[in-house]
């Protein structure tokens, strides 16, 4: 019989398991796996409802925010349905939400995706790649992309996303390479549907392309316009992407599709807040530049009344401008 010394080793000894999470209840603090669905992904907990824009076109529409925001649905993909088969214009930022976006489809027709048009390579545009690959379809890249993949950027992106975006970015998810590459306007006719895809080279990204849909008269822009909202400027090249949107011929649009934000039914104004903004931040910084200020002088110095209540103005505006501020810098130092 236990004496009542032992008795007492014994209750503390019991209080001790008790009190430790990993070794009572089936280990109550860890999480369960998620959800998976029909195509094995994990499930995503975010509303993905499917738009009609034109006879042609449905699209999906992320929320702003920033890349981890709303398990990564933060970006648009488009979905031209013809009837040969369905033409995706960007992946989404995850293979789970690509197969979202995939029995969202299902919804209005059956026919196979055959082809998905990436407008950029930009992780918020690609990692659902794999998902239309494992379908079938045949991935088209604008010249430019390999400047991405080959980036340790690319590598490093994919690593910190495995982490912010788990369960729906993981050890799995990888960076798809295309079938196609296009490096100048090229005519493209699936089934009954004529497309134009309007190479543009490297603006917002190492290489950036748009789809205008004929007939329908719609263009799906990628990130060369945002609507709505403040762009994100990251290391884009915004000279250049100022000339590609000064130049664009906006006339016979019926609507617009941004990567980012709802799509535009009077295309000429989204296109016009993204010059605005362009010029605005792009001369702002060149005065700070020509005045030999810091960046901090040059951005308190300017105007920024006109954007400051827009959508991913705090998360993103200030190092748009330092990024432009660097790059004009570099210029007027003959770099």
């Amino acid at each position: 019989m236990p004496t009542m010394k032992n008795r007492s080793i014994l209750a503390i000894f019991v209080a001790t398991l008790l009190a430790t999470p990993s070794l009572t209840a089936g280990a109550a603090t860890v999480a369960p796996p998620p959800a998976t669905t029909d195509g094995g992904y994990p499930e995503v907990p975010v509303e993905m409802p499917l738009q009609r824009l034109s006879e042609h076109v449905y699209y999906v529409q992320g929320k702003a925010g920033i890349a981890t925001d709303n398990a990564g649905f933060i970006s648009n993909a488009a979905a031209i349905v013809t009837d040969e088969g369905v033409v995706v214009v960007d992946a989404l930022g995850s293979p789970a939400l690509a197969w979202k976006f995939l029995q969202q489809l299902r919804k209005v027709t059956d026919r196979p995706v055959v082809k998905v048009i990436v407008t950029h390579y930009h992780a918020d545009h690609i990692y659902g790649l794999q998902t239309f690959r494992a379908q079938g379809a045949r991935i088209v890249a604008p010249a430019g992309y390999r400047d991405y993949v080959d980036a340790p950027v690319a590598r490093q992106r994919l690593e910190e996303r495995r982490v912010s975006l788990a369960p729906w970015v993981d050890e799995n998810t990888r960076i798809v390479l295309p079938d196609e590459v296009i490096d100048r306007h090229t005519s493209m006719k699936v089934g009954d549907v004529e497309m134009e895809l309007l190479y543009l080279g490297s603006a917002h990204s190492d290489g950036d392309l748009a789809v205008l849909v004929k007939g329908d008269n719609v263009l799906i822009s990628g990130d060369l316009i945002f609507e709505g909202r403040v762009p994100f400027t990251g290391s884009a090249d915004t000279g250049h992407w100022l000339a590609v949107l000064e130049n664009l011929d906006r006339t016979g649009l019926q609507a617009l599709l941004p990567g980012h934000g709802p799509a535009a039914g009077d295309p000429a104004e989204a296109v016009k807040l993204t010059l605005d903004y362009l010029r605005t931040v792009r001369d702002a910084m060149q005065r700070g530049v020509d005045e030999m200020l810091t960046f901090e002088e040059a951005y308190e110095q300017a105007d920024w009344s006109a954007f400051e209540d827009l959508p991913a103005f705090d998360a993103t505006h200030r190092r748009n401008a330092y990024g432009v501020f660097l790059s004009l810098e570099a210029e007027a130092l003959g770099q």
